[in-house]
């Protein structure tokens, strides 16, 4: 392969895939490593011939495969999207998050140290390494709060914050001991194509399309920032091409409504695209506990990206929920693939059982 390609860790998972599919239209050649658990499908690639190449393999697992492939391969860009990345699940299974998040990136940071190592002098001018993140490593914000700025101190709650907080950390620090060029970037809620059900809107469109009640957190006045992922990947493509080695760049839509009215505008949408006889599907909301150390808002001002880089959303929530809306109902097969046995038996071991059943 030649010195074009870009290499996507988790690029068969949800951000990762609508990264790479961006990539290939762009007409760039990717390698994607991925260790294709239950929320990442080799299928999400399909389609794409020979400019993608998938590698299956656990980034945390030891070994110098990994430099060897870094070497045969010779990519000018390491985009790590590789995560776990559902809050739920890490408070029920933390070390999986540890392995992933912490242990998967520095074994990732050293294979890029010593590809960079054996680069000549304008490989490595070139060379990026590109770190994606979340907005939860800073905590929540209280509604009077300002968004969270670039450099604001982090105050992560859940095991998965805390993790991918390590984890941006290790990047940082790779840049600064050992001058590896790495960007980071994080990210408010993304929604869209090919994201795993058991994350809030396709959990409520799978849900609603089976005629079962959706699940809401508490009272459901939780404020998140819902980014449009076609929006998200645009702003990666601009931090790779604009960005400062050693910067950090916030990506967010500016946008701050509640999981009720998120929900409501979701209900409306299937509601015209998918009427259902027993009348609209907001009669199916229901309220369930909620989950421990809940984070009330997140918020993060993107003035750095716009500023610098020219970047702007373009997707409204009302447009980007339609567009997903239009996708999962178009992709039923997808949904078979994301929602075996084991999705259920999660689902019905993490809600009320009468609920997702």
């Amino acid at each position: 392969m030649s010195a074009s390609v870009l290499l996507v860790t988790g690029g068969a998972g949800f951000i990762g895939t609508n990264f790479v599919r961006a990539a290939v239209a762009r007409g760039e050649r990717v390698v994607v490593v991925d260790r294709l658990n239950y929320a990442a499908q080799e299928g999400n690639l399909a389609g794409l011939g020979a400019q993608v190449r998938l590698v299956a393999r656990d980034l945390a697992a030891p070994g110098d495969d990994l430099v060897r492939l870094l070497v045969e391969t010779r990519p000018r860009t390491i985009v790590h999207t590789a995560a776990e990345t559902h809050v739920d699940r890490s408070i029920h299974d933390p070390e999986a998050f540890v392995a992933s998040n912490l242990l998967g990136t520095f074994r990732l940071l050293e294979a890029a140290r010593a590809y960079l190592a054996g680069l000549g002098e304008e490989e490595r001018r070139r060379f990026r390494f590109l770190h994606v993140s979340t907005d939860e490593v800073y905590g929540a914000r209280a509604p009077e709060d300002p968004p969270n700025r670039e450099g604001d101190p982090y105050e992560p709650t859940s095991p998965y914050a805390a993790t991918k907080a390590g984890s941006d950390h290790l990047a940082r620090a790779w840049h600064k001991t050992y001058g590896l060029p790495v960007l980071v970037t994080n990210c408010t809620n993304n929604y869209g194509p090919y994201q795993h059900p058991e994350k809030f809107l396709p959990l409520m469109i799978y849900q609603a399309l089976r005629g079962r009640p959706l699940p809401v957190y508490g009272d459901g006045r939780q404020v998140r920032d819902w980014l449009y992922v076609d929006d998200h990947v645009r702003a990666l493509f601009r931090v790779l091409e604009g960005g400062t080695p050693g910067g950090t760049y916030h990506v967010s839509a500016g946008l701050g409504p509640t999981n009720l009215e998120v929900l409501e505008l979701l209900c409306a949408i299937l509601d015209r695209l998918r009427p259902r006889p027993e009348g609209s599907y907001r009669a199916l909301v229901r309220h369930v506990a909620d989950r421990p150390a809940h984070d009330r808002r997140y918020a993060l001002e993107s003035t750095r990206l716009q500023h610098e880089l020219g970047w702007r959303p373009e997707e409204s929530l009302a447009g980007g929920l339609e567009k997903t809306v239009r996708w999962y109902l178009s992709h039923e097969e997808w949904w078979c693939r994301a929602t075996g046995e084991d999705f259920h038996r999660w689902l019905a071991a993490h809600y009320d059982a009468e609920l997702v059943r």
